[in-house]
């Protein structure tokens, strides 16, 4: 049984000096290939070189919305000649957040609309972050509609059925994390039975948001995304197996990464 983490900021310092036993421990609990996601062009090239070391480890490169108005000039561009790398496999993270003060609206928007065009130039998937702005990113999928296909994830999902309707219909994926396993989250739970099964992926979105029973364990780390995977599987009624066999094989087809 193998499953595959989507999403981990394993740049985290939380994580990285101890990053041989991170990896270690993924591979013990059946976390066969994690893609580590930047957020800046420093982490995101920390993410490629994470890449180069462990077979097992691919990356994502990109500028957090959040980091958007902190980036310097000539950033994006130096982002770009990182995406032709082998084991870059996907654009981001990017999107949209309106919880932080970090940073504009507007420039959070120009940036999302540079990552959408480079994943379209390179067919890379999109990683896409989205924060108290459903409204914004449902108009943006609707706008995308004119524009061409989609390709890519809604990370750490929290949304509701019709967004993630909408997320489907335009080509992403859906992405469950830990706040799937609280005890108060049934509602999101209800939403991810709605998810057709080739478009369902799990994550870490580590180091943050440890699943049940982990909740107290600082920092998430890769191996516990089998605890979203297993609470996924038990809300949808299907067998363990066969979750991580689904997530896994939709992660890969998405990222274009064969088996190992």
């Amino acid at each position: 049984m193998e499953w595959f983490d989507t999403h981990a900021h394993l740049f985290d310092e939380g994580l990285l000096p101890q990053i041989d036993d991170v990896i270690g421990r993924a591979q013990k609990a059946g976390v066969g290939t994690i893609v580590a996601i930047g957020t800046t062009l420093e982490d995101s090239r920390i993410c490629v070189q994470l890449a180069e070391r462990f077979q097992n480890v691919y990356a994502s490169v990109g500028i957090h919305p959040n980091h958007s108005a902190e980036a310097n000039e000539g950033d994006l561009d130096e982002i770009e000649q990182l995406i032709p790398h082998p084991k870059v496999v996907a654009i981001g993270e990017t999107g949209l957040d309106r919880y932080w003060d970090f940073a504009p609206i507007e420039l959070q928007k120009q940036y999302l609309q540079w990552h959408v065009e480079k994943s379209r130039a390179y067919s890379k998937p999109l990683v896409i972050h989205m924060r108290d702005c459903e409204d914004d990113i449902v108009e943006w999928l609707e706008a995308s509609k004119t524009e061409g296909p989609l390709s890519g994830i809604l990370h750490s999902y929290t949304g509701n059925t019709q967004l993630a309707e909408l997320g489907v219909a335009c080509g992403m994926h859906i992405s469950f994390a830990g706040m799937l396993t609280f005890k108060k989250n049934q509602e999101l739970r209800d939403v991810a039975k709605t998810i057709p099964a080739d478009r369902l992926l799990v994550e870490t979105d580590c180091p943050y948001l440890s699943p049940e029973p982990c909740r107290k364990q600082r920092p998430n780390e890769p191996a516990l995304v089998v605890h979203t995977g297993a609470c996924l599987a038990n809300e949808r009624g299907v067998d363990l197996q066969e979750m991580a066999r689904t997530t896994t094989a939709n992660a890969r087809k998405l990222f274009g990464i064969a088996e190992s």
